[in-house]
């Protein structure tokens, strides 16, 4: 699913569409440039889980916890140069647990992050304008994908 926000309140509409559907143990891997909006969407999934306030992006503490009707566990992996750092963080508590993870720059721990999971690639088009592909990896984000584009088209009738 290809979408194009133009504005960074419209990728965070999208994320509490995400959000709103997620299940414990939903992984989220987003993938873009510097400012691209990942951390927008994270709090737009974190609004849509029912957190208060602004998810911030975790880049010098690698992992933020917030509290909502599902715990979400937003993990930075910028600052870490190998995939040994990555596996020595520990993460499969996270990743296979009760919570939602959103893993920003995941293109760096690909190989080792759960097969199954929503890989978000947020590319610029222009200063306000960002590209959204949208690729799901196993059956359960394939119907996440669907339930998210039906939700779309009520609200767009």
């Amino acid at each position: 699913m290809n979408l194009c926000s133009e504005s960074p309140e419209e990728t965070q509409r999208l994320g509490i569409g995400l959000g709103r559907l997620a299940q414990p143990g939903d992984l989220f891997m987003l993938v873009g440039g510097l400012g691209a909006g990942k951390t927008c969407l994270t709090q737009g999934i974190a609004w849509g889980l029912d957190i208060a306030g602004y998810a911030t992006s975790p880049t010098f503490v690698v992992i933020n916890q917030y509290m909502g009707r599902l715990p979400l566990y937003h993990i930075d992996i910028y600052r870490l140069d190998s995939i040994e750092e990555v596996v020595d963080l520990g993460l499969d508590d996270y990743l296979y647990g009760n919570g939602v993870c959103v893993v920003e720059w995941a293109d760096k721990a690909s190989n080792v992050l759960p097969p199954e999971h929503l890989l978000v690639e947020i590319n610029y088009v222009s200063d306000t304008v960002r590209n959204l592909a949208l690729n799901p990896s196993g059956h359960r984000y394939i119907t996440m994908l669907s339930q998210l584009n039906q939700e779309r088209e009520t609200v767009n009738k």
